[in-house]
Protein backbone atom coordinates (compact mmCIF):
# COMPACT_ATOMS: atom_id res chain seq x y z
CA UNK A 1 0.00 0.00 0.00
CA UNK A 2 1.35 3.42 -1.14
CA UNK A 3 1.28 6.63 1.80
CA UNK A 4 -1.15 8.14 -0.52
CA UNK A 5 -3.53 5.11 -0.63
CA UNK A 6 -6.97 5.83 1.50
CA UNK A 7 -7.78 3.15 4.16
CA UNK A 8 -11.13 4.04 4.46
CA UNK A 9 -13.77 6.04 6.59
CA UNK A 10 -11.81 7.53 9.68
CA UNK A 11 -14.39 9.53 11.53
CA UNK A 12 -17.59 11.86 10.37
CA UNK A 13 -17.92 14.81 12.32
CA UNK A 14 -21.31 16.87 12.79
CA UNK A 15 -22.78 19.84 15.57
CA UNK A 16 -25.32 19.53 18.01
CA UNK A 17 -27.38 22.01 20.41
CA UNK A 18 -26.98 19.72 23.13
CA UNK A 19 -24.48 17.44 24.33
CA UNK A 20 -26.34 16.13 27.11
CA UNK A 21 -29.29 14.82 24.81
CA UNK A 22 -27.10 13.94 22.17
CA UNK A 23 -24.91 11.67 24.64
CA UNK A 24 -27.84 10.02 25.81
CA UNK A 25 -28.64 9.35 22.33
CA UNK A 26 -25.84 8.23 20.88
CA UNK A 27 -25.14 5.52 24.42
CA UNK A 28 -29.06 4.82 25.33
CA UNK A 29 -30.26 3.99 21.85
CA UNK A 30 -27.83 3.23 19.74
CA UNK A 31 -25.64 1.63 21.92
CA UNK A 32 -22.27 2.91 20.94
CA UNK A 33 -19.54 4.02 23.58
CA UNK A 34 -18.68 7.08 24.31
CA UNK A 35 -14.59 7.05 24.36
CA UNK A 36 -13.47 10.34 24.51
CA UNK A 37 -15.24 13.63 25.98
CA UNK A 38 -12.57 16.68 25.32
CA UNK A 39 -12.88 19.94 23.84
CA UNK A 40 -12.74 21.35 20.25
CA UNK A 41 -8.94 22.16 20.34
CA UNK A 42 -10.26 25.22 17.74
CA UNK A 43 -12.85 26.31 20.49
CA UNK A 44 -11.66 25.13 23.73
CA UNK A 45 -15.04 25.90 25.61
CA UNK A 46 -16.92 23.58 23.86
CA UNK A 47 -16.98 19.96 23.93
CA UNK A 48 -15.52 17.61 21.78
CA UNK A 49 -17.07 14.35 21.70
CA UNK A 50 -16.53 10.95 20.24
CA UNK A 51 -18.85 7.63 20.17
CA UNK A 52 -17.59 4.53 18.48
CA UNK A 53 -16.70 1.04 19.43
CA UNK A 54 -15.67 -0.69 22.70
CA UNK A 55 -11.76 0.36 21.69
CA UNK A 56 -12.74 3.67 20.10
CA UNK A 57 -11.27 1.71 16.63
CA UNK A 58 -10.54 4.06 13.79
CA UNK A 59 -13.30 3.69 11.42
CA UNK A 60 -16.07 3.74 13.95
CA UNK A 61 -15.61 7.56 15.42
CA UNK A 62 -19.29 9.71 15.56
CA UNK A 63 -17.60 12.88 16.66
CA UNK A 64 -20.02 15.98 17.87
CA UNK A 65 -19.23 19.79 18.46
CA UNK A 66 -21.29 21.09 20.49
CA UNK A 67 -22.60 24.88 19.53
CA UNK A 68 -25.52 25.58 21.79
CA UNK A 69 -25.44 28.93 20.49
CA UNK A 70 -25.18 27.90 16.47
CA UNK A 71 -28.26 28.37 14.38
CA UNK A 72 -29.92 24.70 13.21
CA UNK A 73 -28.49 23.84 10.04
CA UNK A 74 -30.14 24.04 6.50
CA UNK A 75 -30.36 21.06 4.56
CA UNK A 76 -29.80 21.38 0.99
CA UNK A 77 -26.94 20.65 -2.01
CA UNK A 78 -23.41 20.78 -1.20
CA UNK A 79 -22.70 19.59 1.69
CA UNK A 80 -22.44 16.19 3.63
CA UNK A 81 -26.08 14.81 3.54
CA UNK A 82 -25.50 11.59 5.63
CA UNK A 83 -23.54 9.62 7.80
CA UNK A 84 -24.25 5.69 8.10
CA UNK A 85 -23.05 3.03 10.66
CA UNK A 86 -22.45 -0.92 9.97
CA UNK A 87 -24.38 -3.20 11.99
CA UNK A 88 -23.56 -7.21 11.49
CA UNK A 89 -26.71 -8.21 9.55
CA UNK A 90 -30.11 -7.67 8.36
CA UNK A 91 -31.62 -9.05 11.79
CA UNK A 92 -29.56 -6.18 13.53
CA UNK A 93 -31.34 -3.91 11.35
CA UNK A 94 -35.14 -5.57 12.54
CA UNK A 95 -33.53 -5.15 16.07
CA UNK A 96 -33.04 -1.53 15.62
CA UNK A 97 -36.32 -0.91 14.04
CA UNK A 98 -38.02 -2.49 16.99
CA UNK A 99 -36.08 0.03 19.45
CA UNK A 100 -36.63 2.63 17.27
CA UNK A 101 -40.01 2.36 18.01
CA UNK A 102 -39.45 1.90 21.60
CA UNK A 103 -37.52 4.98 21.98
CA UNK A 104 -40.04 6.91 19.40
CA UNK A 105 -36.83 7.36 16.87
CA UNK A 106 -37.91 9.21 14.04
CA UNK A 107 -37.02 6.67 10.85
CA UNK A 108 -38.03 5.33 7.22
CA UNK A 109 -38.07 1.76 7.89
CA UNK A 110 -36.21 -0.78 6.24
CA UNK A 111 -35.26 -0.51 2.79
CA UNK A 112 -32.79 -1.70 0.27
CA UNK A 113 -29.61 0.49 -1.54
CA UNK A 114 -26.87 -0.90 -3.58
CA UNK A 115 -28.11 -4.09 -2.61
CA UNK A 116 -27.94 -4.08 0.99
CA UNK A 117 -30.67 -3.29 3.22
CA UNK A 118 -30.77 0.24 5.32
CA UNK A 119 -32.57 1.96 7.87
CA UNK A 120 -32.73 5.34 7.70
CA UNK A 121 -33.28 7.70 10.92
CA UNK A 122 -32.83 10.71 12.57
CA UNK A 123 -32.06 12.44 15.87
CA UNK A 124 -34.62 14.78 17.64
CA UNK A 125 -32.06 18.10 16.21
CA UNK A 126 -33.13 16.90 12.46
CA UNK A 127 -29.33 14.86 12.02
CA UNK A 128 -29.73 12.19 9.29
CA UNK A 129 -28.53 8.89 9.64
CA UNK A 130 -28.53 4.83 8.44
CA UNK A 131 -27.95 2.02 9.76
CA UNK A 132 -26.37 -0.32 6.75
CA UNK A 133 -26.39 -4.46 7.04
CA UNK A 134 -23.07 -6.13 6.93
CA UNK A 135 -24.66 -9.44 5.96
CA UNK A 136 -22.53 -10.70 2.87
CA UNK A 137 -20.18 -7.29 3.08
CA UNK A 138 -16.44 -7.84 2.64
CA UNK A 139 -13.74 -5.18 2.56
CA UNK A 140 -12.78 -2.78 5.46
CA UNK A 141 -13.34 -4.89 8.62
CA UNK A 142 -15.50 -3.32 11.67
CA UNK A 143 -14.38 -2.69 14.92
CA UNK A 144 -15.78 -4.29 17.86
CA UNK A 145 -19.06 -3.69 19.28
CA UNK A 146 -19.51 -2.14 23.27
CA UNK A 147 -19.18 -5.25 25.32
CA UNK A 148 -21.16 -3.30 28.12
CA UNK A 149 -23.59 -1.25 25.91
CA UNK A 150 -27.07 -1.92 26.01
CA UNK A 151 -27.17 -3.53 22.62
CA UNK A 152 -26.76 -7.02 22.32
CA UNK A 153 -22.85 -7.49 20.98
CA UNK A 154 -24.34 -9.31 18.05
CA UNK A 155 -27.16 -7.03 17.21
CA UNK A 156 -24.65 -3.74 17.65
CA UNK A 157 -23.09 -0.32 15.91
CA UNK A 158 -19.56 -1.36 15.75
CA UNK A 159 -18.45 0.56 12.70
CA UNK A 160 -19.38 4.00 10.12
CA UNK A 161 -20.72 3.20 7.22
CA UNK A 162 -20.56 4.82 3.84
CA UNK A 163 -20.91 8.64 3.66
CA UNK A 164 -23.16 9.98 1.48
CA UNK A 165 -22.47 13.40 0.17
CA UNK A 166 -24.96 16.06 -2.35
CA UNK A 167 -23.22 18.53 -4.64
CA UNK A 168 -24.43 20.89 -7.74
CA UNK A 169 -20.99 20.21 -9.42
CA UNK A 170 -21.52 16.18 -9.47
CA UNK A 171 -19.27 15.92 -12.61
CA UNK A 172 -16.36 17.99 -11.16
CA UNK A 173 -16.32 16.79 -7.65
CA UNK A 174 -15.97 13.28 -9.01
CA UNK A 175 -13.54 13.67 -10.74
CA UNK A 176 -11.64 15.08 -7.73
CA UNK A 177 -12.63 11.96 -5.77
CA UNK A 178 -11.36 10.03 -8.13
CA UNK A 179 -8.33 11.64 -9.59
CA UNK A 180 -7.36 13.34 -6.06
CA UNK A 181 -8.22 10.70 -3.65
CA UNK A 182 -8.52 7.61 -5.47
CA UNK A 183 -11.56 5.83 -5.23
CA UNK A 184 -13.13 3.99 -8.10
CA UNK A 185 -16.57 3.85 -9.05
CA UNK A 186 -18.38 0.62 -8.80
CA UNK A 187 -21.92 2.00 -9.53
CA UNK A 188 -23.17 4.30 -11.78
CA UNK A 189 -26.60 5.84 -12.14
CA UNK A 190 -27.92 9.27 -13.13
CA UNK A 191 -27.91 11.05 -10.18
CA UNK A 192 -25.66 8.78 -8.04
CA UNK A 193 -21.90 7.14 -7.71
CA UNK A 194 -21.23 4.59 -5.40
CA UNK A 195 -17.45 4.83 -5.18
CA UNK A 196 -14.94 2.94 -2.70
CA UNK A 197 -11.44 3.24 -0.91
CA UNK A 198 -8.89 0.97 0.60
CA UNK A 199 -10.59 -2.42 0.77
CA UNK A 200 -13.96 -1.06 -0.13
CA UNK A 201 -17.36 -2.63 1.00
CA UNK A 202 -19.30 -0.43 3.37
CA UNK A 203 -16.82 0.99 5.83
CA UNK A 204 -14.60 2.56 2.72
CA UNK A 205 -17.45 3.88 0.75
CA UNK A 206 -18.97 7.09 -0.28
CA UNK A 207 -22.39 7.61 -2.34
CA UNK A 208 -22.16 11.09 -4.39
CA UNK A 209 -25.14 12.24 -5.28
CA UNK A 210 -25.95 14.75 -7.71
CA UNK A 211 -28.56 17.70 -6.93
CA UNK A 212 -29.10 21.05 -8.78
CA UNK A 213 -32.12 22.02 -7.43
CA UNK A 214 -32.13 22.52 -3.85
CA UNK A 215 -30.61 25.46 -2.54
CA UNK A 216 -27.40 25.35 -0.86
CA UNK A 217 -27.11 23.92 2.68
CA UNK A 218 -26.44 26.33 4.95
CA UNK A 219 -23.65 25.00 8.45
CA UNK A 220 -25.53 24.44 11.92
CA UNK A 221 -26.54 22.20 14.63
CA UNK A 222 -27.97 18.92 12.85
CA UNK A 223 -25.79 19.26 9.74
CA UNK A 224 -22.27 17.32 9.16
CA UNK A 225 -19.26 19.35 9.72
CA UNK A 226 -16.92 17.00 7.72
CA UNK A 227 -15.91 13.28 6.91
CA UNK A 228 -12.24 11.93 7.52
CA UNK A 229 -10.69 9.25 5.63
CA UNK A 230 -8.13 6.99 7.25
CA UNK A 231 -4.16 7.02 6.45
CA UNK A 232 -1.98 4.51 8.52
CA UNK A 233 0.70 6.96 9.82
CA UNK A 234 2.71 10.45 10.04
CA UNK A 235 4.33 9.47 6.59
CA UNK A 236 1.38 9.01 5.07
CA UNK A 237 -0.17 12.42 6.05
CA UNK A 238 3.31 14.20 5.27
CA UNK A 239 3.05 12.50 1.88
CA UNK A 240 -0.41 13.83 1.24
CA UNK A 241 1.07 16.87 2.45
CA UNK A 242 3.10 16.85 -0.89
CA UNK A 243 0.61 15.89 -2.80
CA UNK A 244 -2.00 18.83 -2.04
CA UNK A 245 1.33 21.30 -2.57
CA UNK A 246 2.05 19.60 -5.97
CA UNK A 247 -1.06 19.93 -7.03
CA UNK A 248 -1.88 23.52 -5.43
CA UNK A 249 -4.66 22.39 -3.41
CA UNK A 250 -5.30 24.99 -0.42
CA UNK A 251 -4.64 22.88 3.15
CA UNK A 252 -4.41 23.08 6.61
CA UNK A 253 -0.91 21.90 7.05
CA UNK A 254 -0.09 19.30 9.40
CA UNK A 255 -1.95 19.34 12.49
CA UNK A 256 -1.15 17.46 15.55
CA UNK A 257 -4.77 16.47 17.10
CA UNK A 258 -2.94 14.41 19.83
CA UNK A 259 -5.26 11.53 19.11
CA UNK A 260 -4.32 11.29 15.30
CA UNK A 261 -2.53 13.74 12.95
CA UNK A 262 -4.63 15.61 10.52
CA UNK A 263 -4.73 17.66 7.32
CA UNK A 264 -7.53 19.39 6.36
CA UNK A 265 -8.58 20.78 2.91
CA UNK A 266 -11.60 22.00 1.78
CA UNK A 267 -13.12 20.80 -1.78
CA UNK A 268 -15.59 23.20 -3.09
CA UNK A 269 -18.21 23.26 0.06
CA UNK A 270 -16.91 19.77 1.45
CA UNK A 271 -14.13 19.90 4.39
CA UNK A 272 -12.05 16.57 3.81
CA UNK A 273 -9.88 15.99 6.53
CA UNK A 274 -6.79 12.89 6.63
CA UNK A 275 -6.20 11.33 9.80
CA UNK A 276 -3.99 8.81 10.69
CA UNK A 277 -4.92 5.41 12.52
CA UNK A 278 -2.40 6.27 15.82
CA UNK A 279 -2.29 7.05 18.53
CA UNK A 280 -5.67 6.00 18.82
CA UNK A 281 -8.38 6.88 21.94
CA UNK A 282 -6.55 4.85 24.81
CA UNK A 283 -3.51 6.01 25.64
CA UNK A 284 -4.43 8.50 28.27
CA UNK A 285 -7.58 6.26 30.09
CA UNK A 286 -8.00 3.52 31.13
CA UNK A 287 -10.08 0.81 29.35
CA UNK A 288 -12.40 0.73 32.11
CA UNK A 289 -13.71 4.64 32.50
CA UNK A 290 -13.27 5.26 29.21
CA UNK A 291 -14.79 8.18 27.85
CA UNK A 292 -16.08 9.10 31.70
CA UNK A 293 -13.96 12.02 32.43
CA UNK A 294 -12.96 15.64 30.34
CA UNK A 295 -9.51 14.27 28.75
CA UNK A 296 -6.91 17.36 27.32
CA UNK A 297 -4.42 16.72 24.73
CA UNK A 298 -0.88 17.70 26.69
CA UNK A 299 -0.85 20.97 25.32
CA UNK A 300 -4.18 22.41 27.51
CA UNK A 301 -3.52 20.53 30.46
CA UNK A 302 -2.04 23.85 31.45
CA UNK A 303 -5.54 25.46 30.98
CA UNK A 304 -7.70 22.51 32.77
CA UNK A 305 -8.41 24.52 35.56
CA UNK A 306 -9.93 27.45 33.50
CA UNK A 307 -11.10 24.88 30.93
CA UNK A 308 -13.40 23.17 33.64
CA UNK A 309 -14.61 26.30 35.16
CA UNK A 310 -15.66 27.97 32.14
CA UNK A 311 -17.08 24.62 30.12
CA UNK A 312 -20.45 23.20 31.87
CA UNK A 313 -20.04 19.86 33.10
CA UNK A 314 -22.04 17.16 32.00
CA UNK A 315 -21.99 12.85 34.20
CA UNK A 316 -20.32 10.48 31.55
CA UNK A 317 -19.36 8.33 34.11
CA UNK A 318 -20.93 4.35 34.06
CA UNK A 319 -21.91 1.85 36.66
CA UNK A 320 -19.42 -1.10 36.32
Amino acid sequence: MSNQELIGIHHVTAMTDNIVRNYEFFTEVLGMRLVKKTVNQDDIYTYHTFFADDLGSPGTDMTFFDFPNNPKGVRGTNSISLAAFRVPNDAALEYYLNRFEEFDVKHDGIQELFGKKVLPFEEEDGQRYQLISDEQNEGVKPGAPWKNGPVPEDKAIYGLGPIEITVSYYDDFKSMLTQVYGMKPIIEEDDVTLLEVGEGGNGGQVILRKDEESPVARQGYGEVHHVSFRVKDHEAIKSWEEKYNKLGIRHSGHVDRYYFEALYARVGHILIEISTDSPGFMGDEPYETLGESLSLPPFLEAKRDYIESDIKAFDTSREH
